[in-house]
């Protein structure tokens, strides 16, 4: 075999020096991997993976000015490069074994001062400019090459100053030409690139290829050391094989091939639906999927399809049905749905794996589920075993996917936005996740759910998405006029924006912008009044709610007020009452038990009881499929509050209890006589007081709503730039409009700008783009700036942990104990990290904070920016607050009582 990979006018590894051949670019125990074969090893993966997941040739000319034939062979060599800066001598000191072999074939480390420099990546960066430049190849361009391949270790450099190794001997510079030389010959296509420069996209998503193919031939199991050949371009061709095997074996990397889900694109808009919901009677597609289907079917290139439409219209299947179309017709790689939040992502994950498993056939395709909580999805866990255990299952989750950083690579995934974000962030490897997304379609769900800071965020990777190729869909039930066409501008379309009625769908492709209205399904008018906004009204009227019959729910703005009404109702409703509190102050596990639990009492499927009652927070206003015969709100600005209003007789049922059969939405705080007290109730914390002082006003004057109409009349008239307010008390007017907008709008201002300081713009310079941006992993500040995807206080991830009478700790209170001074076990590992939640309590933070490592966290990797939550009896007492945590009520903050 090797001798049929040998061509007779190849390289022969034995004319190169012994230098050239034991340089060392990955140690061993017994023998290393020479650096010269594994930079051909990982040139070989990039050639596997650009023909395995293609992304679009001509795209790539285009962006790198080289012609279509040869830009594959082009951008895999120079993916090889990228580890070229090992041959120094500060690094091939690194590990002794390998730099006795290199003094032994001629290479001198001495004097010390060429040890200094041992950043390999630097030295990649400094040293392969003028090599480069020896080719041909023009300045700017190897310029943006060298930044691309250079950063695989996760960051961009463009400043190398002491990257070159200082008076070292003579020899190492010639053992590097000759591996560059014997590199360049058995790889470099004739042609040369363009003299261009290259966009800051085009490095980027060579940056992300090179970190990818890097991992992958890294991998010493699979790519053994050594040389595989007598030449190197058998070498090559035998890692190439290696690769494809390892890309494609389900106990290896399991990448499943590109493939078009949609192989009948002839199929009606009722088909594919009944398809999707597998249904074995004919389903007729719901009018606002039939229109968008219309638009896309006389669209052309990649596509920005903009959807506004009530809850409960079919947004989540339209987005299943546009990602088929435009799949298929523009060869998109995959499918990324981003969520608001971790229990909104996990509802749309399960409706995602339905999906694929409707159109995979016999194919094998990857799901991953791209949040921190993944890990203790019971879904994602039954996938994950599944693979390579059977080979029965179409759709499975890889391990090699669900590693941090690498959950966007995956052909399709359901995530948070946060994901995405911190691809357009100077975070660890964020080109990694650029790469990921590049040609394919991106969901951006629930695209009103956001404030200034994280809007601005998602406007840069919009452009991010548009430049490498991607088609977006935006959903929304409650769009606010500016934040539509920020999003629009961001697209590239500018002034003016067509204006279509609401519920609206626009699409913009090559073709221009289009789009038009629909008729929604009509829901019966909702009836809006309001209370005081105490826990004692609140709670009396959910009492009397529940007596009457039916499902229903309390959604308050903060998880104190969701925990003092279930102490003041746990004892009051009528026997047989379902209670359940859902918010985010339980641990992992426990809360994920309880959002299934919430979608078994009111989900579209789930066994309704006579009398049931949630309490809940935000966590249950967007994307859970759940249907409330009755519901009580805190006030909230106006398109929250349309939003839960939709979860109001949802679903069609044929029987709900007679004293709820027309839909009524309680709104605590929503009183003509006075203001609501946002200080007391921590509303205008949580929203600010403009917003919620302006939809007060504006809701005064509107007792029923009628949806779909009113949706979007009420949203912009909260929105708008200046609110026609009702007749009000000279006072109240001012202070809505003299106090309350110019703080509102000022902070609005200032958190846009801190994003977009932020950001990384894809229209930049390379050699500009990371100027002054802050420079480190997804939690370190830099420059009195934060990489950080959403504005909010600081917060920890903890473990609770019980403390026994020994010193020892307990993951529960009666679970067995483990001595926190030695390390545990990946089993327990696992466990103890399922139990995480987040703390933002300052008190507790700075304490936790404050705490002396224990290698239980420290040595084990899942642990390591974790910190235990120590509790005696259920109970930590710091800084005059008692924490205690309950299987009922989650975390509690109690202030502590001196006697």
């Amino acid at each position: 075999m090797k001798q049929l990979l040998d061509s007779a006018d190849s390289r022969r590894f034995d004319e190169l020096s012994p230098a050239c051949r034991l340089i060392w670019a990955k140690s061993g125990e017994t023998s290393g991997h020479g650096l010269l074969c594994h930079m051909l090893d990982v040139a070989a993966v990039a050639s596997a993976v650009l023909d395995y997941s293609p992304h679009p040739p001509q795209q790539l000319a285009d962006w790198f000015g080289l012609p279509v034939p040869s830009v594959k062979r082009w951008l895999a060599m120079l993916v090889g490069l990228h580890d070229f800066g090992k041959a120094i001598p500060g690094f091939q000191a690194k590990w002794e074994a390998g730099k006795r072999a290199d003094q032994q074939a001629g290479l001198a480390f001495l004097p010390e001062i060429c040890l200094a420099a041992d950043r390999h990546d630097l030295a990649s960066a400094a040293l392969l400019p003028r090599l480069l430049l020896a080719q041909g190849l023009p300045a700017d361009w190897a310029a943006g090459v060298v930044q691309a391949v250079s950063a695989h270790h996760g960051f961009n450099f463009v400043d190398v100053q002491g990257a070159r190794p200082l008076h070292e001997p003579d020899i190492w510079q010639q053992t590097r030409q000759q591996i560059f030389t014997a590199y360049w010959q058995t790889l470099a296509p004739a042609s040369l690139p363009q003299d261009q420069a290259l966009s800051l996209v085009a490095v980027q998503w060579l940056a992300g290829l090179t970190s990818v193919c890097d991992w992958i031939g890294s991998n010493s199991e699979w790519f053994p050391a050594g040389e595989r050949a007598v030449t190197l371009d058998g070498h090559f061709a035998l890692a190439r094989s290696i690769a494809w095997r390892v890309l494609s074996e389900r106990d290896k990397l399991g990448w499943p091939p590109q493939l078009a889900l949609l192989q009948q694109p002839a199929a009606s808009c009722d088909a594919l639906i009944t398809q999707m919901l597998g249904s074995k009677v004919p389903v007729s597609a719901r009018p606002l999927q039939r229109l968008a289907d219309t638009l896309l079917a006389r669209g052309q290139g990649a596509s920005l399809l903009l959807v506004e439409a009530p809850m409960g219209e079919g947004k989540t299947e339209l987005a299943f049905l546009a990602s088929l179309r435009l799949q298929a017709r523009e060869q998109h790689r995959g499918l990324y749905l981003a969520l608001p939040t971790q229990a909104t992502g996990n509802a749309i994950f399960e409706r995602a794996l339905q999906f694929l498993r409707a159109f995979a056939g016999n194919a094998p395709l990857d799901i991953q589920l791209a949040h921190g909580g993944a890990a203790m999805n019971e879904t994602v866990t039954r996938l994950r075993d599944i693979w390579g255990a059977s080979r029965d299952e179409a759709v499975v989750s890889a391990a090699w996917f669900a590693q941090k950083r690498r959950g966007l690579l995956s052909p399709y995934a359901v995530g948070t936005v946060d994901q995405g974000l911190f691809g357009v962030m100077n975070v660890k490897h964020h080109f990694v996740r650029l790469w990921g997304l590049a040609n394919k379609v991106v969901v951006l769900d629930e695209v009103h759910a956001y404030d200034a800071y994280t809007s601005s965020l998602i406007e840069t990777l919009l452009r991010w998405l548009k430049a490498l190729g991607c088609s977006v869909i935006l959903m929304s039930a409650t769009l606010p006029e500016a934040k539509r066409v920020a999003l629009l501008r961001a697209w590239g379309i500018g002034s003016p924006v067509p204006d279509y009625p609401y519920p609206r769908v626009m699409l913009a492709d090559a073709q221009g912008v289009r789009g038009d209205t629909f008729t929604p399904r009509r829901q019966a008018p909702i009836a809006v009044s309001g209370l005081d906004e105490s826990l004692d009204s609140i709670a009396s009227l959910a009492l009397a709610a529940v007596r009457d019959g039916g499902c229903g729910a309390v959604i308050v703005n903060t998880v104190d007020r969701a925990q003092q009404l279930y102490r003041r109702l746990a004892d009051q409703l009528p026997i047989g009452t379902v209670l359940q509190i859902f918010h985010a102050r339980f641990p992992a596990d426990e809360r994920q038990a309880i959002e299934q639990a919430v979608l078994a009492t009111f989900g579209a499927k789930g066994q309704r009881p006579a009398r049931a009652l949630l309490l809940a927070t935000q966590v249950a206003e967007q994307s859970l499929d759940i249907d409330f015969d009755f519901l009580i709100s805190d006030l909230a600005p106006v398109d929250l509050l349309l939003q839960r209003a939709g979860r109001l007789h949802r679903h069609q049922r044929d029987e709900r209890p007679a004293a709820h059969q027309q839909p009524h939405l309680h709104v605590a705080g929503l009183l003509a006589e006075r203001l609501p007290d946002l200080q007391t109730t921590a509303w205008g914390k949580v929203y600010g007081d403009y917003l919620c002082l302006v939809t007060w006003a504006i809701l005064l004057q509107e007792p029923l709503w009628r949806l779909p109409e009113d949706i979007d009349r009420l949203v912009q008239a909260v929105y708008a730039p200046w609110p026609k307010l009702p007749a009000l008390a000279a006072d109240i007017v001012q202070k809505i409009e003299d106090v309350s907008r110019i703080e509102h709008q000022a902070l609005t201002n200032l958190h846009a700008q801190l994003a977009r300081h932020i950001a990384i713009d894809p229209r930049e310079l390379p050699e500009y783009a990371y100027h002054d941006k802050p420079h480190g992993a997804d939690e370190d500040d830099t420059l009195a700036l934060r990489n950080q995807t959403r504005l909010g206080s600081d917060s920890v991830t903890a473990i609770p942990l019980w403390v026994d009478g020994a010193g020892q700790w307990c993951l529960q209170a009666d679970s067995p104990s483990f001595n926190p001074q030695l390390p545990v076990s990946d089993a327990l590992a696992r466990q103890l990290y399922a139990r995480q939640l987040r703390i933002a309590n300052p008190v507790l933070l700075k304490h936790l904070l404050a705490q002396a490592p224990c290698p239980a966290f420290a040595d084990h990797p899942l642990l390591a920016h974790c910190q235990p939550l120590l509790l005696q009896d259920g109970v930590c007492s710091v800084g005059g607050i008692k924490v205690m945590l309950t299987p009922d009520l989650g975390l509690q903050y109690c202030k502590e009582t001196t006697v």
